[in-house]
């Protein structure tokens, strides 16, 4: 009999860290409540997590908002719904989905704006609260193609001030031809050259039509926090690395306003036999999040969160336009590729939100969000605002 309580006591003696590495403290939430930011669901546990919210945002005065006349104007409503799901295959190791829709009627852009899939792995999780995360996963920018009507304004070569600059240009060239300049001349030879300096030095803006970079890329994290009673805190950085291609389709427009004399940027285009769309292929780019998380959980019903969160966009770029052009538009599309391979559209976001939710059943939760948004945006970003806020709710639940 002593012998068999002496075995039971060293069994248990050696069971307590293996016990310890899964239950870190008594308060814990880690796999009960799905709005901490520490959660993982359990093994063969599946979890859903639906949130809709309305957003309003005030464009600000960057050059492409005001391209498009859009610098000041406010948008609202904007409808952004994401899922977020996950299945618990260990109790160290979950698969994870996340996919969002936003549509915003007032710049007639819609479709998927973020999705996500991959796993997680809880590299640590340790008696005194403190645990470490690591995730990878596949960005699914690739999944629809980026659409988008690039809009053309030639350079108004009927300012005299320009019409002066050729004129010494044209001047220059006869002299060196051996050719004697006269008024008449170069006043003919102005206007020649005229559509295609319009042309050539032509500027524009993409009015987007869905919100997909075209492009694939993955995710890599880290997560790491800890369980202070009833307070987690956590932090976490990642980063995203896409893969440039030609997923694009490009509607050409021209202005109709007249730039070279009578002539249009869209009647010279038209007369060019330019494509009515075209493909470009996109640089790879680099891109950071960052956040800080705090949650408490008041009983085993309530529970608040807060969270701060940075996102840095990068530039996009063409790296070239792909579909085939005739013969003379090829100087035009050299231009255009020049013009397009930095794009300056970038931009840094700083998020800060507040949730509060209430757990109905040991299956289900609602809780209540709200986050505003600071940016810095880029000269040519139409991502840039002077006001960001979204509220909404999200429904949790687990089986």
């Amino acid at each position: 009999m002593k012998k068999t309580l002496k075995l039971a006591a060293a069994a248990t003696i050696l069971a307590t860290p293996a016990i310890a590495d899964t239950v870190p403290v008594p308060y814990n939430t880690l796999n009960t409540n799905m709005e901490n930011p520490l959660y993982m669901p359990g093994a063969r546990v599946f979890y859903s997590k639906l949130s809709n919210g309305l957003m309003l945002k005030v464009a600000d005065d960057s050059e492409a908002h005001k391209d498009k006349h859009h610098d000041g104007s406010t948008e609202f409503p904007i409808i952004r719904i994401q899922e977020d799901m996950g299945y618990g295959i260990t109790d160290r190791l979950a698969a994870h989905f996340s996919v969002q829709y936003t549509h915003d009627d007032d710049i007639g852009r819609t479709g998927l704006s973020a999705g996500r899939v991959g796993l997680t792995y809880r590299l640590l999780n340790l008696y005194n609260g403190f645990v470490w995360d690591i995730y990878g996963d596949l960005h699914l920018g690739g999944v629809g193609e980026m659409r988008g009507q690039y809009n053309i304004e030639g350079a108004d070569v009927n300012n005299p001030e320009t019409q002066a600059a050729l004129a010494q240009v044209v001047t220059a060239q006869m002299i060196a031809n051996g050719i004697t300049p006269t008024p008449q001349l170069v006043k003919a030879q102005v206007m020649e050259l005229a559509p295609a300096y319009s042309l050539l030095n032509a500027h524009g803006v993409i009015d987007y039509d869905n919100y997909s970079n075209g492009m694939w890329g993955f995710h890599v994290g880290t997560k790491v926090g800890k369980v202070w009673d009833k307070l987690t805190t956590s932090a976490f950085v990642e980063v995203l690395r896409t893969f440039g291609d030609d997923n694009s389709r490009i509607r050409i427009v021209g202005s109709n306003t007249p730039v070279a004399g009578e002539y249009s940027t869209a009647l010279m285009l038209a007369k060019l036999g330019a494509p009515s769309e075209v493909a470009a292929e996109f640089k790879s780019t680099t891109e950071v999040n960052a956040g800080l998380n705090a949650f408490y959980q008041w009983t085993s019903k309530w529970s608040t969160g807060a969270w701060f969160r940075y996102e840095h966009h990068a530039d996009q770029g063409v790296e070239k336009i792909t579909t085939s052009v005739a013969p003379a538009l090829e100087p035009v599309k050299k231009a255009l590729e020049d013009k397009l391979s930095d794009m300056n559209d970038g931009f840094d976001a700083y998020i800060i939100g507040l949730s509060a939710a209430h757990q109905f059943t040991d299956h289900a939760q609602v809780a209540v969000y709200g986050e505003y948004t600071f940016d810095n945006a880029h000269e040519r970003s139409q991502n840039g605002t002077d006001a960001k806020v979204e509220a909404g709710v999200r429904v949790n639940f687990k089986f």
